[in-house]
């Protein structure tokens, strides 16, 4: 059930220095294809940065942001990635001083992979239940120990927060998104659209 009321509703997509490539642009083709092809449901997503100029991601692609900071529309939705960039921005006390700051002006806040390490970080996990990528569990439970860690999760939906799993554990989370923002039938629809189906090579399990 979503937690949003009134008017149109927009989810931001974070960008910055050395984010992983999937945990941004999963969401965002979920959630662009969403509100393309159903307008009617009144959500819009974009992107923003800090400053606003193109941003070079983990592995070279190169992102050009829709807007800064002060220019970004109010967002109901912010959409956290993750990527090697969040190291330094989990202990960057401004950036995690305008984390908080979101708490008190978004109504939900997600996170991709290690993006849950500076919502951790930030103090936005404490005493919750959260996940990120399997190779950062143990840095996840450091950063705060009264945090209930399930790596056996691909997302864990907390209300107004919810923390997926590593990179293309984003997808998951964002149909899920969708559908609790505007339905188990629109999810299966955008699901369809995109022809997301995943059957990984038998030799990978």
């Amino acid at each position: 059930m979503s937690v949003l009321t009134g008017g149109v509703k927009r989810i931001g997509i974070l960008l910055f220095p050395r984010v992983e490539e999937l945990d941004a642009v999963g969401p965002w083709e979920i959630l662009s294809c969403w509100t393309k092809y159903f307008p009617g449901d009144g959500f819009e997503v974009f992107t923003f940065s800090a400053d606003g100029e193109p941003v070079e991601c983990a592995k070279g692609m190169t992102i050009s942001p829709q807007h800064d900071f002060g220019a970004a529309p109010g967002r109901d939705v912010l959409v956290y990635p993750g990527g090697r960039g969040t190291r330094a921005l989990a202990q960057d006390p401004g950036h995690l001083a305008w984390v908080r700051e979101q708490r008190g002006t978004t109504p939900l806040i997600t996170s991709v992979c290690t993006g849950s390490l500076v919502l951790a970080a930030a103090g936005l996990l404490a005493g919750r239940p959260a996940t990120t990528h399997w190779r950062s569990v143990d840095r996840l439970a450091a950063l705060d120990p009264t945090i209930e860690v399930r790596p056996g999760d691909r997302y864990v939906d907390d209300g107004d927060i919810i923390t997926a799993a590593g990179v293309s554990a984003g997808i998951d989370m964002s149909l899920h998104l969708v559908q609790r923002l505007a339905g188990t039938q629109r999810a299966r629809e955008v699901r369809r659209i995109v022809q997301y189906d995943p059957e990984p090579p038998a030799d990978t399990e």
